[in-house]
């Protein structure tokens, strides 16, 4: 019979801080500039660049003054070094960049609200403080109106997809807001932002494109004709300009596409050099269009957005997906490195396994580590919050009183995760070894060619990202091993995957998986069916059939050695009272946040003699020493039983 405790979170603080591991990072841009070293991000004295963090995202990104230096303290405290501003245009949020709040009506998004920008000023100073960068998008959600000069604003939706990837005035009102963001100077700072190393970041736009966006409004559609027009008899291509599908896959309509979104991307990031923005930049960050993905072969880094969820929560019907990642041969993760390019760096600016997702703590880490063994640069979760109004945020999944924002159902508090012990509550972890560089990075790399542009979807090829580093190329190799991205490299049947370093392994067979580095040690999924589980230094043997637990060396020391560890134990939490039939939630809870108590026996291998072993509270209590007891196998104990929590600190006296 499982046991569940309470573990609500609070806004201003974690039940630990671990940002003592980084104190030499802070302020954010001590090191300089991030610029780009072949796969590599590192900052302008040569420190190399890893970032793990969160989004906010609209509202969010405008607390009010007090807010702002609690929340860039608490996100320090769980060792998350960015944030990425996200939907800062959304008109459907409030704050956003253009005003405070609703009922005041304007026709121009060309002027950026003064309180807003004081705001957002503010919270960087915080986050810069705190050793915390920033990741910065220059459209995601823009909503052109009758004021701003652009043809048919009423039927254009959220920042114009896609049609702001080639109409002329909306290039150029989209320059204008980069020069007036990048040149706008933050009083608490005394610099332009274009000239503050904490911007490390930056994108052209989200999430839009030629391939996946389609196009049904005139007159841009007449005008991306008389373009594609000009570009065939430039180029010599033959096409029925006039009478093809211009959401369809004549070849020489996806080249011109191509073609078209790298020039436009150039253009504005020409244009943020001209007026001295230093920082790297990006295109877009959708890896699911093979066309979309070869555009993106002329920008300074590549990005994406991989997230393991099925999409069928609606107004009224809740339906989640219910499958961990230990239960399939492959994951969301496959996306990736579709988008990964050899010699340039990549990162993650999205990623989620949403509530209610039971397994969802299965994520974190593994996503970390994952990302380490491919020499990524690091992730940022897609959500903390939409708003800075989390003081009455106390359940998990509903952040405002409406069923959507947007129009968009999910939005009303799936991917909020800054309340969330299953998530929120292994970014210690997934910090700790992101920052660090636990997880040994995979010295095979395989090259994968891609050469289908109608492809929605990245190939089978992409599904082995936990066995070695996989690149993209669209240049045919010569002369060295690749695979074909129809290549089937991860076998079903087999049941298991290993990295190639040996620090990763996950079996859909045994429904389990581990990360064993020196530093940092995980076993998560199905535990109890598996008996006695080890990696080099823990050893489980859980009661508890679903678990993560996970374990970090707090010292320079790696865990053997180490006299100041961190053990979390955390599977499913939810929301009192919380009611399922099959996959359809009928009923959100109520307070307190719970989480299952994590119930077995827990052995340490360790040459320290003076270990004790103390659970934690959600508000940073010891709730009491468990009982330990060393014998030749190393430090044993039982967690569950006696001071259930999900955090241990086990410290030498």
């Amino acid at each position: 019979m499982s046991r569940y405790i309470p573990f609500p979170a609070f806004p201003e603080k974690g039940p630990l801080d671990v940002s003592f591991l980084f104190a030499d990072e802070k302020p954010a841009g001590k090191h300089g500039f991030l610029t780009i070293k072949g796969e590599d991000f590192v900052f302008e004295d040569g420190t190399l660049a890893r970032f793990w963090g969160t989004n906010f995202n609209g509202g969010a990104c405008f607390p009010d003054k007090d807010y702002a230096k609690k929340v860039a303290r608490r996100l320090a405290m769980y060792g998350c070094n960015m944030v990425r501003f996200h939907q800062l245009d959304a008109e459907w949020n409030t704050p956003n960049i253009y005003g405070m709040a609703k009922g005041i009506y304007s026709a121009t998004t060309r002027k950026l609200d003064p309180e807003c920008m004081d705001r957002l000023d503010y919270l960087i100073s915080c986050l810069k403080e705190e050793g915390i960068y920033c990741y910065m998008d220059l459209m995601t959600y823009r909503k052109f109106k009758s004021g701003d000069g652009v043809d048919v604003p009423e039927l254009l939706a959220d920042s114009a997809k896609p049609y702001s990837g080639f109409d002329r005035r909306m290039i150029d009102l989209q320059k204008e807001f980069a020069t007036q963001f990048w040149t706008h100077v933050n009083p608490y700072t005394g610099l332009a932002h274009k000239d503050d190393p904490v911007f490390v970041m930056c994108e052209v736009t989200n999430e839009s494109d030629l391939f996946q966006n389609k196009m049904t409004v005139e007159p841009y559609c007449t005008r991306f004709r008389e373009m594609l027009e000009k570009w065939v008899k430039e180029n010599g291509r033959e096409c029925d300009v006039w009478n093809i599908d211009i959401n369809g896959h004549d070849p020489a309509l996806m080249d011109f596409k191509v073609a078209q979104q790298m020039e436009y991307y150039q253009e504005v990031i020409d244009h943020c050099r001209s007026i001295g923005v230093k920082i790297p930049m990006c295109g877009n960050n959708n890896c699911m269009f093979e066309g979309n993905v070869k555009a993106q072969l002329n920008t300074e880094y590549t990005d994406t957005h991989p997230y393991y969820y099925d999409w069928h929560w609606g107004e009224r019907e809740k339906r989640c997906m219910n499958r961990g990642i230990t239960m399939a041969p492959t994951t969301m993760i496959a996306q990736c490195p579709g988008m990964r390019f050899s010699g340039k760096p990549f990162f993650v600016s999205e990623w989620d396994m949403p509530w209610p997702n039971a397994y969802r703590a299965e994520s974190p880490v593994l996503y970390a580590a994952i990302g380490l063994l491919q020499r990524w640069s690091g992730w940022v979760i897609h959500t903390y919050a939409y708003t800075s109004d989390l003081d009455r945020m106390d359940i998990l999944g509903k952040e405002i009183s409406a069923n959507s924002i947007g129009n968009i159902p999910y939005r009303e508090g799936i991917f909020s995760t800054w309340n969330d012990p299953a998530k929120f509550g292994l970014f210690y972890h997934a910090a700790i070894m992101t920052r660090r560089g636990d997880v040994k990075a995979s010295e095979n790399e395989l090259k994968v060619w891609r050469h289908d542009l109608t492809r929605d979807t990245p190939g089978p090829a992409f599904e082995a990202v936990e066995m070695q580093k996989l690149t993209a190329t669209f240049d045919k190799p010569e002369g060295v091993p690749f695979a074909d991205e129809e290549d089937i490299l991860l076998k079903e049947e087999a049941g298991e995957i290993t990295s190639d370093t040996g620090e990763l392994y996950r079996s859909w067979k045994k429904n389990y998986g581990t990360v064993d580095t020196a530093n940092t040690q995980c076993i998560y999924g199905m535990l109890c069916k598996n008996g006695e589980l080890s990696t080099r230094d823990l050893s489980v043997k859980l009661d508890t059939d679903f678990a993560v637990v996970a374990l970090s060396s707090l010292t320079d020391e790696p865990i053997a050695k180490s006299k100041n560890l961190l053990l979390t134990t955390v599977g499913r939490a939810e929301n009192t009272d919380a009611k399922f039939i099959n996959d359809i939630m009928t009923d959100y809870g109520k307070a307190p946040i719970q989480i299952e108590v994590i119930e077995g026996d827990i052995t340490l291998k360790t040459e320290c003699k003076t270990l004790s072993v103390w659970a934690i509270s959600a508000e940073g209590l010891y709730v009491g020493k468990v009982p330990a007891q060393y014998t030749e196998e190393g430090l044993k104990f039982r967690i569950g039983d006696k001071f259930p929590s999900m955090y241990y600190l086990i410290q030498a006296e």
